[in-house]
């Protein structure tokens, strides 16, 4: 990539650029905080914001959500730096485990190393989120990441 990338915590004020972002991909804006708090995004100074992704925390599992580059950006390698910034800061957090949800890029996560689990291992905790209340689809595939 030909421009400088950062990766930053977002913020409130970012709110309105990770939502039109979320929608130019189709993914779901359900339980996303106003204030943004557990996510991240990529950003060129001269561009704005190209890149998102989430975690919400639940005990010592955590869920990855809201993975999203914009459009012209994608195969760039943002992707990879936002997933691999947010496998971190949850390590970092004390997760033993992330999850994710996805109806079309679990073979993009499984180089991550992520695998297809069925639902029924996912933590009871997690079904709080609203991406397993019906902001993703039941026929989802669900992912696990285990912390080394």
């Amino acid at each position: 990539m030909s421009q400088r990338v950062s990766i930053r915590p977002a913020g409130e004020g970012d709110r309105h650029a990770v939502l039109a972002l979320l929608a130019g991909v189709d993914l779901p804006p359900d339980g996303i905080p106003g204030d943004l708090v557990g996510f991240s995004v990529a950003e060129i100074p001269e561009v704005g914001i190209i890149g998102v992704a989430g975690l919400e925390h639940y005990g010592r599992a955590v869920l990855l959500r809201s993975v999203a580059v914009k459009n012209g950006f994608q195969t760039q390698g943002v992707g990879h730096q936002l997933v691999t910034e947010a496998l971190q800061r949850a390590e970092a957090g004390g997760a033993r485990e992330v999850f994710l949800l996805t109806t079309n890029a679990q073979d993009y996560f499984t180089r991550f190393g992520f695998a297809v689990i069925p639902r029924s291992e996912l933590p009871q905790a997690v079904f709080a989120s609203a991406e397993l209340r019906g902001a993703c689809p039941d026929t989802a595939h669900v992912m696990r990441w285990v912390s080394a």
